[in-house]
């Protein structure tokens, strides 16, 4: 059904490669920040629900 929308349309066939660079992009920084993260900042964000603090 989209197959005849999506046929139409001049140079359609560049946006999937456009939407996997993105999303790959998007986990290769993702993993980036992960492995070179400070692990004072992840204890202190691993803790942070468990902390007594203000109520709101």
């Amino acid at each position: 059904m989209f197959k005849n929308y999506l046929s139409g349309i001049e140079g359609v066939s560049v946006y999937p490669i456009i939407s996997l660079s993105i999303f790959v992009a998007f986990f290769v920084l993702l993993g980036f920040f992960v492995f070179k993260a400070d692990r004072k900042y992840i204890n202190h964000m691993e803790n942070l629900p468990l902390e007594e603090g203000e109520k709101i």
